[in-house]
């Protein structure tokens, strides 16, 4: 059996990064103030995200509907 090479295992890690108007700033250097509005940020974010998600599957709802309709209306 051979050594595994411990030095290619070793992956060096970046701290987390947020780039705010072409700027960027390591978040552990950041307030509490302004990691909290990092949070509430990513929190709005993902409230969009699922509000995208319920649009589009209303707008698809709606267009079944609208052809379902088409088919119970009479010939013109």
């Amino acid at each position: 059996m051979t050594k595994k090479d411990k030095t290619a295992d070793t992956v060096e890690t970046q701290p987390p990064v947020i780039n705010i108007d072409g700027n960027d700033y390591e978040i552990e250097t950041l307030s509490d103030a302004a990691k909290n509005q990092i949070t509430s940020m990513r929190v709005a974010d993902q409230e969009i995200a699922n509000l995208q998600q319920k649009l589009a599957l209303a707008q698809t709802a709606r267009m079944a509907y609208a052809n379902a309709l088409k088919a119970e209306l009479p010939e013109v």
